[in-house]
């Protein structure tokens, strides 16, 4: 039972994480009844997306990501794009977190001990990538750990807030908007990165448990994420910020700012962790480095990246979530009709889904792509 636990909790850590901050601002443009659909509609693609790359992971033997799985079922070319587009899609998310966790650490700790951004996000960085160091089983309890006190603040919050709801902030659509949160609900609600992860936690003899996790996982994820939405725009409608908190902690005061800032750093910090582990990994065991490189790896490219000024986060998951994971969930579908008929052992489940149906939304994914990048440049 505790393999299950720590499965599910290192699997809420890594969906649940820096996405969480663009929601309430998206559903300040668009509308919150819209955002309400976006919901379940991309929710429902998003278990079909993680239980289909998880029965590719449970018909594989060994260790591999998504690299790997494309390199055994699709070829060595696809191997390439996969790991470009991996590589890509979790140094930009890491990089999200590092933005915005240290932001959280500097509002917290500097009024304190004083200093500057810069100093406390190597703090913050520092921290992380030596428990990724460290590998799965430290990361997958401090998620644990981390995952119980998330829940705990989140519900504080939401108590503190629902007697200053002003519902009238909840009506209107803008159409203008309608694209906006495409890109940034994707990202929130995608874990299928750390699917392999969780099948290394469970062990082979709790595999059959992957399934329920991962359906349970993105709907708790989902959840999670409305609530959090109703509490931020009812608080803040029009004038809710893209970080989501800093226009919260000037309607609700210190007290509140301070749980809320601590809230935002737990959050990151474990997505943080785990898709840290996993980029690791695609070096380590799909590009064949060794252990110690593939770390540097993961420590130099994101750090890089903010030290050369690319900070903002709404922009970085948005291109993430709509062109890398796009990219990703196409050669997880490619991988998973080829696995069926060359699969190389039996799996703890098995989906019945239409080809034509998830070529559809493959052709889907690929219009996303474009108008996300159209959108964003």
């Amino acid at each position: 039972m505790f393999k299950k636990i720590l499965a599910l909790a290192t699997f809420l850590g890594t969906v649940i994480g820096v996405g969480l901050f663009g929601l309430p601002y998206t559903a300040s443009k668009i509308g919150f009844i819209p955002i309400i659909f976006y919901f379940i509609g991309l929710c429902l693609l998003a278990i079909i997306i993680h239980l289909l790359y998880g029965e590719v992971v449970l018909r594989t033997n060994g260790r591999h990501r998504l690299p790997g799985y494309a390199e055994i079922y699709l070829g060595k070319g696809w191997k390439l794009v996969s790991a470009i587009s991996a590589i890509a899609g979790l140094t930009g998310a890491i990089l999200a977190y590092i933005v915005i966790g240290g932001q959280f650490l500097t509002d917290l700790f500097e009024p304190i001990f004083g200093g500057n951004q810069i100093i406390f996000t190597l703090i913050y960085f520092a921290s992380g990538i030596l428990l990724i160091y460290l590998g799965t089983k430290s990361v997958s309890r401090t998620e644990l750990i981390m995952i119980v006190l998330f829940f705990a603040i989140i519900i504080l919050i939401f108590l503190r807030v629902l007697p200053q709801i002003n519902y009238s902030f909840f009506s209107g659509f803008d159409l203008k908007y309608f694209f906006l949160p495409y890109g940034v609900i994707l990202f929130s609600l995608w874990g299928a990165s750390i699917i392999p992860e969780i099948k290394e936690i469970l062990g082979k003899e709790n595999e059959k448990s992957l399934k329920p996790i991962l359906i349970f996982g993105v709907i708790i994820a989902a959840v999670t994420y409305l609530i959090f939405i109703f509490s931020v725009l009812g608080i803040t409608g029009p004038a809710t910020s893209p970080d989501a908190l800093t226009a919260l902690n000037l309607k609700l005061g210190n007290g509140t700012s301070t749980l809320m800032l601590f809230f935002g750093l737990l959050t990151t910090f474990t997505s943080y962790l785990t898709l840290g582990v996993t980029l690791k990994k695609i070096f380590w065991l799909d590009l064949k480095l060794n252990h110690f490189l593939s770390w540097l790896m993961v420590a130099i490219m994101p750090i890089v990246l903010y030290l050369a000024g690319i900070v903002n986060f709404i922009a970085i998951i948005s291109f993430t979530g709509a062109v890398t994971l796009g990219f990703d969930t196409i050669i997880a579908i490619g991988c998973f009709f080829r696995a069926k008929k060359k699969g190389q052992r039996r799996p703890a489940y098995s989906l019945n889904l239409s080809k034509f149906g998830l070529t559809f939304f493959a052709g889907l994914l690929i219009i996303g792509i474009i108008l996300e990048i159209i959108y964003l440049f």
